[in-house]
């Protein structure tokens, strides 16, 4: 894509390949994910990896839960990251690859990974540890989750406690390089955000199944005691951001 492009334009070539209505509940996260990608895309040091192919999809499939119809969801996605030139499909793979080779080490051999720069790691982690020791490296906070939905996949990482585990990754992080107090900050955003967007999202199931129930009830002939019907609503849910800040 031509670097004049600008956020606008990203926005308009997603509307263009995803032309549907959006819940509200979605919109905020649709709406960073385009910015996010957008301004990677203008990195002359970012590198699509593992780690950020981890941490998209790791956002994306938490943060788009509950999204109706379903089977728009991969086409929400692959609109988001075609607008910015990226291929959802390849970064799928990409996350995929890494998640299964990270099934059959312990959280002690990827602590060894990263203090050797990837040095006897699988090679889809071994290429991403290794390029965040570039001159050059870009870091974006999806790395940050990607780190962290990777670390979980490694054996014995279901037996740790979920903020023990973000707290792991924070040392991880720190030892590829990366500073400590953003990750902190990106990790610890993600978590309360994504606990809010769960929330929401049962707050929405809950009502439009309370309004489909109210439904039938009023579809069903009459018992003639005279009990009023509740006043119909709509369905609302509050918005959470999708990412770490």
């Amino acid at each position: 894509m031509s670097a004049a492009l600008t956020v606008a334009d990203s926005k308009r070539a997603f509307h263009s390949a995803f032309p549907y209505v959006i819940a509200p509940l979605y919109r905020r996260m649709v709406d960073e994910l385009l910015v996010e990608l957008h301004l990677l895309s203008r990195q002359a040091g970012f590198r699509s990896d593992p780690l950020f192919a981890a941490g998209l999809v790791q956002v994306f499939d938490g943060f788009s839960k509950g999204y109706r119809p379903d089977a728009h969801r991969e086409l929400l996605l692959s609109a988001i990251c075609s607008a910015s030139g990226f291929d959802s499909q390849f970064l799928r793979q990409q996350r995929d690859e890494a998640i299964a080779a990270m099934g059959s080490h312990s959280v002690e051999e990827v602590q060894q990974w990263i203090e050797q720069a990837g040095a006897g790691a699988p090679e889809p982690v071994a290429a991403a540890l290794a390029g965040i020791r570039r001159p050059d490296f870009h870091y974006s906070r999806l790395m940050a989750v990607g780190l962290l939905s990777l670390l979980e996949q490694a054996k014995g990482a279901d037996a740790m406690d979920p903020s023990a585990l973000r707290s792991y990754a924070h040392d991880l992080g720190s030892a590829l390089g990366l500073l400590k107090d953003r990750l902190d900050k990106d990790l610890s955003l993600y978590a309360a955000n994504l606990e809010k967007m769960v929330q929401a999202v049962e707050l929405m199931e809950e009502t439009v199944a309370a309004e489909r129930r109210k439904r039938e009830r009023q579809q069903q002939p009459s018992t003639g005691d005279g009990a009023p019907s509740e006043p119909a609503g709509e369905p609302a849910a509050a918005e959470a951001a999708p990412s770490a800040g």
